[in-house]
């Protein structure tokens, strides 16, 4: 479970990275601006519940 919450967290990172430096929130998707310092990273938390989801299935598929 926790290779699939990194990879997870990748996916949702990079993805959200793409579609909120548009100035878009995709919708359900609702990627929006977190302030974490002085930096702003984009985030989704449907996406990242669904990225583990689906990295924890394809992990549990190769077993």
């Amino acid at each position: 479970m926790l290779k699939a919450l990194a990879l997870g967290t990748i996916l949702t990172g990079t993805i959200a990275l793409v579609i909120g430096s548009q100035g878009s929130s995709a919708g359900p998707l609702a990627v929006h601006a977190m302030a974490v310092g002085d930096a702003r990273i984009y985030w989704s938390w449907p996406m990242f519940a669904a990225g583990t989801g689906l990295s924890w299935g394809i992990m549990w598929l190769q077993r």
